[in-house]
């Protein structure tokens, strides 16, 4: 994914329609027997673009609660304003996208972005109802949130995001903006790019899409309690990290990322963007690596020379172990393992199935076992992940099982990719990794926003280092 220049300034239209306290199943017009609330020619909303039965005030627009957002064209949010979505609202995206080309919607923020979701309501991004198949898991219906470099703020609590990663072409917004590049990108489920931004996501389910669950060009953020599941279809991440970032990752789950559940790099560091700081930590990686060929990914890569604390991480039946490329190149701004960073403690369980897709060309890895014993250029061994629980043969398996409360770690293929409802990622007591993790004391290792992140008044907190591997403990 290309980065061709930090500014997002480009217009961009809507088409929407709005219906209350209704049912998906219920008919909604759009087109000439609708009114069409949107942007006019100068990219700023109408008079009607709050939605039309949104509620605006001192530049603030309400999307009302339990209301479905039919969207048949590109919707911005423009700089100077916010748009609070409340609880159970339904952004419905069109599949058809916009005009000759069809272009994939995009959903631009140029102001801020507040999605005040709940557990009992959560807010939702997705297709028509009769596009939510397993066959569209990887289609790339619509082009995902892009939050520009004036992004000031951003929620995204109880919500969820899917059926994204829209191929960038001609007429794409992203494309005239020039963050990413038509013809050779697609579209994240969440992009950032302001370095000063606050960006909070959490609670959230970010599922089924063509590329990354969340691309962070920029920004200060908690990415904390969410679920990430079938992200990438031919490459990319759970959460993808670069330069111009400050970023707490804990608490997640993330199964089946095509590559890696985190790539953490300092790619695009510049005068004006610092090195990419992260604190990755208490989070459940399944399955990644398996989809993709070669040999860069598996659960973790960090690289470029950025400044990353991974550890107390669960890494289930991953392809393989955390990588360090280049990290013979200490510091450099360009490559090379930051030697600050500290990437341990991490526990690494593997299940007895053989993947269907083996690369005997390459690596020729069939097992998860095999592949944390692998050896493998850039694992760094004897500084990354010196103290960590490693499964490395077929005997250990059953020792190092983490015993969940209900997930057939020898049963689930180590491709799939479809998340299963059912399944319950505590652990249950006595299981083995609810001991001999990091503590946390230390300063360096202590979140970066223990004391709080402010997006639209409220104060948001990381959570604590947990001693333990993974994103829950026992029940």
């Amino acid at each position: 994914m290309k980065l061709k220049n930090y500014l997002l300034a480009g217009t961009a239209l809507v088409a929407l329609s709005f219906m209350a306290a209704c049912t998906e199943e219920d008919p909604i017009a759009n087109g000439d027997e609708t009114e069409t609330p949107g942007n006019n020619d100068n990219g700023n909303n109408d008079e009607n673009a709050d939605g039309g039965n949104g509620e605006t005030t001192d530049n603030v627009i309400v999307w009302p609660a339990d209301t479905i957002v039919n969207l048949t064209d590109h919707y911005t949010v423009p700089e100077g304003k916010s748009l609070v979505i409340k609880e159970g609202v339904k952004i419905i995206v069109s599949t058809e996208g916009v005009g000759a080309n069809h272009v994939p919607v995009e959903f631009t923020v140029n102001g801020n972005l507040y999605c005040e979701g709940t557990a009992e309501k959560p807010i939702l991004f997705s297709v028509p109802e009769e596009d939510r198949t397993e066959e569209n898991i990887f289609a790339g219906l619509w082009g995902g949130i892009v939050a520009s470099s004036t992004c000031g703020e951003m929620l995204i609590d109880h919500t969820i995001i899917e059926y994204t990663g829209g191929q960038v072409v001609q007429g794409s917004p992203a494309a005239a903006s020039g963050v990413y590049t038509a013809g050779d990108d697609a579209y994240p489920q969440i992009t950032t790019n302001n370095v000063n931004g606050h960006y909070v996501i959490t609670n959230s389910v970010l599922r089924n899409g063509w590329s990354d669950g969340i691309y962070l060009m920029g920004g200060n953020a908690i990415i904390a309690n969410n679920v990430f599941a079938a992200n990438g279809y031919d490459g990319a991440e759970a959460v993808n990290v670069k330069a111009g970032c400050v970023v707490d990752v804990a608490g997640n789950v993330m199964f089946s990322p095509n590559t890696n559940g985190l790539k953490l790099s300092s790619s695009g560091q510049s005068d004006t963007r610092d090195k990419a700081k992260i604190q990755a930590y208490n989070n459940t990686i399944i399955n990644a690596g398996w989809r993709r060929d070669g040999e860069k990914g598996g659960c973790v890569y960090v690289e470029k020379n950025a400044l990353a604390n991974v550890f107390n991480n669960l890494m289930v039946n991953c392809k393989f172990r955390a990588m360090t490329p280049n990290f013979d190149i200490p510091n450099d701004p360009e490559e090379g393992y930051n030697d600050k960073s500290v990437i341990d403690y991490n526990y690494y369980a593997s299940g007895t199935q053989e993947s269907d897709v083996v690369f005997a060309d390459e690596s020729g890895v069939a097992y998860s076992w095999e592949g944390y014993a692998y050896a493998h250029e850039d694992y760094n061994e004897g500084v990354v992940d010196a103290r960590s629980v490693i499964t490395k043969t077929q005997e250990a398996c059953a020792t190092n099982d983490p015993k969940f409360v209900n997930y057939p770690i020898n049963e689930v293929g180590l491709t799939d990719y479809v998340y299963q409802e059912a399944w319950d990622f505590h652990v249950q007591a006595g299981s083995p990794v609810l001991t001999g993790a990091y503590n946390g004391n230390d300063e360096a290792m202590q979140p970066y926003f223990a004391a709080g992140l402010e997006v639209n008044g409220v104060t948001y907190t990381s959570p604590k280092v947990e001693a333990r591997f993974g994103a829950y403990g026992t029940k």
